[in-house]
């Protein structure tokens, strides 16, 4: 009879754990709190061979016992991270309060990404949590991070989601579950403050060391390491935030916890693409003061790339106003950055290929328009890219038709629509669409509505692949949609 251990080292698991050879302020081992029944109800098989694991020769009690922490490999030593953040602009000491790095994978291409399980039970940062997470937030975040995946958009991504048997209280009783996460790396700029708290900048030296041998290993040999570490996180940091405003897409909690030193997204509590453009758009439940609106999110990652680097100042230089002289420095080329970048894409979505002196009054006429009539923000350029479902009565307001008329005589290559098509998402998963979804999963354990959804958003630039209904302008509503962090 095969014993585990043989079980899972033929399915290609290869994990590694690199990170707790970083000094042991920056985690705690431990294993997964086991669960009571757990069954599998989501399993990513692309990403999974991705990975290089091959999941099939598992039975599905060994599956669910595996994607649970109930049944650990031996060898393999799981963490919890320690960090800190800003939240809504506070700044708290925190860590992995419900998750857990089971290790480093390298997959067939020689790339290397974080496992983790979300949900698997109290850690030494969980602050009287209960470690757990419920079954919606967590098909959620798998939905979310897909569709983010399929829009090109850099992301953590979601290996499988298991149910547990056992509830997680929050305001009612709810289906517990557990999300197995992929990332690049978990280290997040909160992780930096968190040294930088501690004064401890030994640790600090080592971790950004690790960072810079992991994901950005052509500046080893720089002689200023730490400003080009800089850079390169707030370039991966507005390329991010250029995307998200692309597709129209709201975080939510831009604390600096949720910012990655590899700018994926992370993190897939309130957040939801905008169905009416508005640029104050909020969706988080507990955003009162709008810190993270759409039209914030630049602002907001300036601002927490500012933190960072107060935290890097230390290892800069040892003059403090030397050092404190190249990081503003190195900070105040933000925004020239990210305008350029911006404005790049926004010309990208309008099908222009060449820069004019016209292109910036052009784009603040449509936005201008945009935010006074409130249409649906993806169908907009649907209708420009003259699909037949963007036909909302908003499009033949006169102010639109003659900035049209204007677009398109500044339009001067035939190639635009195909562009266009490339830069404009048809389809993003809808809010009154996932809600359905989650609603049906969550009471009455079908899946088919979720497992559709999910198909459809993994081509949303393929109109032909798209069903009508999710290309549809949802119906208007005076009620404010709200998303919560599902803690």
């Amino acid at each position: 009879m095969i014993n585990h251990n043989e079980l899972f080292s033929n399915i290609g698991l290869n994990l590694k754990a690199t990170y707790t050879q970083l000094p042991e302020i920056l985690f705690s081992k431990l294993m997964p709190i086991s669960v009571k029944d757990p069954k599998t109800v989501v399993l990513n098989n692309e990403l999974s061979s991705e990975l290089g694991i091959d999941f099939s020769d598992l039975s599905s009690k060994d599956l669910s016992n595996f994607l649970s922490g109930n049944r650990i490999p031996s060898g393999i030593g799981p963490f919890a991270q320690a960090y800190a953040g800003h939240q809504f602009g506070n700044f708290t000491i925190l860590g992995d309060g419900r998750a857990l790095t089971i290790g480093e994978q390298s997959t067939p291409k020689g790339e290397i990404y974080d496992i983790q399980f979300k949900g698997s039970g109290r850690t030494p940062y969980s602050r009287g949590g209960d470690g757990r997470a419920a079954l919606g937030p967590m098909l959620r975040e798998y939905l979310m991070s897909e569709a983010m995946f399929y829009l090109n958009i850099p992301t953590t991504r979601s290996l499988a989601v298991v149910e547990t048997g056992e509830k997680v209280l929050r305001e009612t009783p709810l289906k517990g579950a557990i999300l197995t996460r992929v990332a690049a790396s978990h280290v997040r700029f909160g992780t930096f403050q968190f040294l930088a708290a501690h004064k401890d900048i030994d640790a600090m030296s080592k971790l950004l060391d690790y960072c810079i041998k992991r994901h950005f290993p052509e500046i080893l040999d720089s002689p200023n390491k730490v400003i080009k570490f800089i850079e390169l996180v707030m370039s991966k940091q507005i390329n991010l935030i250029v995307n998200w405003m692309r597709v129209g897409f709201i975080h939510g909690v831009m604390n600096t916890d949720n910012s990655t030193i590899c700018g994926e997204t992370i993190d897939y509590g309130p957040c939801a693409f905008m169905d009416q453009y508005d640029h104050k758009a909020v969706f988080s439940s507990i955003d009162f003061q709008g810190r993270y609106a759409y039209g914030n999110q630049p602002a907001t990652i300036h601002w927490n790339l500012v933190r960072l680097t107060e935290s890097l100042l230390p290892l800069i230089d040892k003059d403090e106003s030397k050092s404190l002289e190249v990081a503003q420095s190195t900070i105040d080329s933000f925004s020239n950055i990210f305008n350029k970048e911006w404005q790049n894409m926004m010309r990208l979505k309008l099908g222009l290929t060449d820069q004019s002196e016209e292109d910036e009054e052009l784009i603040k006429d449509l936005l201008s328009w945009m935010q006074s009539k409130k249409p649906d923000f993806t169908n907009t350029f649907a209708n420009l890219m003259d699909s037949n479902h963007a036909n909302d009565e908003e499009f033949e307001d006169n102010d639109f038709v003659e900035w049209k008329k204007n677009w398109k005589e500044r339009v001067n290559n035939k190639d635009y629509l195909n562009i266009m098509k490339k830069t404009n998402p048809i389809l993003i998963p809808r809010n009154s669409l996932v809600e359905e979804a989650l609603n049906e999963a969550e009471t009455i354990g079908k899946l088919d509505k979720f497992n559709e959804l999910n198909k459809v958003i993994a081509s949303p630039y393929n109109i032909e692949k798209a069903p009508k209904k999710y290309l549809d302008t949802p119906k208007k509503s005076n009620i404010p949609y709200k998303t919560f962090c599902g803690t």
